[in-house]
Order: structure tokens, then C-alpha cells, then sequence
């Protein structure tokens, strides 16, 4: 699903075709290369994508401390971490953009003595490193005074549907209590879906917005738009085809 959720793989496949095409229908095929190009530049606006993300990151609010003190624990889903090759060369746990997945249960267990921690994240990567997101966590963890024996880890999931499926059959008859579950706000309709299907009682604990209120138009900026556009479409999609195969 990776590249049909790029916008820049579909403009490269459209301005091939016009490269295919130029020397039989040359004015045609140089309509298209401009086409291409106007395209590529709408596409870094922020406001369009951010259009499409922030009904995702609005349908559920941030509990306040005294709901998430009703709660016995906090399944976290990974996503966070970025290649681990850092790791193995360096020992330091590398975050990314959605690095409040990792930072703010930290934050909960401190201030909720009571909570446990449960983290889903496998290694989803096509070429396999042989180290997986929870191995990553439960580094990152240690390395914020976590107490391990708090925490439990699932390292065989590779989307979000195992992670589900993987937390349920972890916690058996346990998914009936009350459980925060943490995720990036834009992912979070698609996870709470995957866990309710299954008869697992959890309460949205968004973290990681991408947008605000509202954007101005004169928000910019190429690179990062085109990465929120990726984001935008990849769970749009992912919520259609999970909605058709449950």
C-alpha cells in the first residue's frame, strides 16, 4: 500500500506515460509534463491534506486524568521507532515523527502508579533486520526508568489488524477491562475499529496530531506536505479496505 499512497509514484508514472508518448503526439504529451509539474506544486499547500486528516484526528478527544485513572493499563501501538540500524550501530532508541506514541505513555505510568503498559509492534519491514519494534521499546523504556515489570511486550504483529489481534489474544479475558489505547490521532478510528471488532474494551488516548484548528493557505512547504498527503491517503485507504474484510 506504500507506494499507491504516494503522490509522487503516480506523478511519475503519469509523466513516464508522457515521455512514452512525446515524439508520436509531442503537443499532448508536453500538456501532460506541465500538468505533472502544476500538480507537484498545488501538492505542497498543507491545507489539502490537513483537509483530510483532521476529521481522522478529531473524532476522538484526549482523555482527562481523572477518565485515565479508571483504567488498568495503556496498550500502546508501535509506529514511533524508525530503522534500527541506528540502534545496532549507536544503542540509542530512534524516534520519529510519531514519537509521542512512545514519550507520552511514559508520562501516564509516571503519573498513574497503577497503570501497566502493554506494547504491539513487531517488524513489519520488508527486508527483515531482526529487530523489532518492541525490542526497540522495551530499550527506550529502560532507558526512561520505566519499570520493566510493568510492561509487556508483543513483538510478532505486523499491521495494525495483528496488532489487535495479537494484544487480544495476549491479554485473553483481561481485553474486558478498561484499557487506554495509544496511537496517533489520525490512525486512531482504524485501531479502535480493529480492537472493538474483537470484543476488546479500550478508550482513545490520541497522541501525535498533524494539524490544528485550521491551516492558512500560506502554509508551504513541499517535502513535508507530500509526507502528510502519503499519511492522509494510506489511512483513508487503510480504513476502506479494513471496512470491507472485517
Amino acid at each position: 500500500m506504500s507506494a499507491i499512497t504516494q503522490p509522487v509514484f503516480w506523478l511519475a508514472l503519469w509523466w513516464g506515460v508522457a515521455l512514452l508518448v512525446i515524439s508520436r503526439w509531442r503537443r499532448a504529451a508536453m500538456g501532460m509534463l506541465w500538468l505533472g509539474l502544476a500538480v507537484l506544486g498545488l501538492l505542497g499547500f498543507e491545507a489539502l491534506p490537513h483537509a483530510l486528516l483532521r476529521p481522522l484526528e478529531n473524532q476522538y478527544p484526549v482523555p482527562t486524568a481523572a477518565v485515565v485513572d479508571r483504567h488498568v493499563g495503556v496498550v500502546v501501538l508501535g509506529g514511533a521507532t524508525q530503522h534500527p540500524r541506528s540502534y545496532q550501530a549507536h544503542a540509542q532508541v530512534p524516534l520519529g515523527e510519531a514519537a509521542e506514541r512512545m514519550s507520552v505513555p511514559v508520562g501516564l505510568l509516571r503519573q498513574h502508579p497503577k497503570l501497566a503498559l502493554v506494547f504491539s509492534g513487531g517488524e513489519g519491514r520488508l527486508w527483515a533486520t531482526g529487530v523489532t519494534e518492541a525490542e526497540l521499546a522495551r530499550a527506550f523504556y529502560r532507558e526512561q526508568g520505566v519499570e520493566l515489570a510493568r510492561v509487556t511486550l508483543e513483538a510478532g504483529s505486523r499491521n495494525t489488524r495483528e496488532n489487535a489481534r495479537q494484544v487480544v489474544a495476549l491479554l485473553g479475558a483481561r481485553c474486558q477491562e478498561p484499557w487506554l489505547l495509544v496511537t496517533s490521532a489520525w490512525h486512531m478510528p482504524r485501531a479502535v475499529a480493529e480492537f472493538e471488532s474483537l470484543g476488546c474494551r479500550v478508550t482513545p488516548y490520541p497522541v501525535d496530531f498533524r494539524t490544528g484548528a485550521s491551516t492558512d493557505w500560506s502554509e508551504y512547504a513541499l517535502a513535508r506536505s507530500l509526507m502528510l498527503w502519503q499519511t492522509a491517503l494510506h489511512e483513508w485507504l487503510g480504513l476502506a479496505v479494513y471496512a470491507l474484510t472485517r
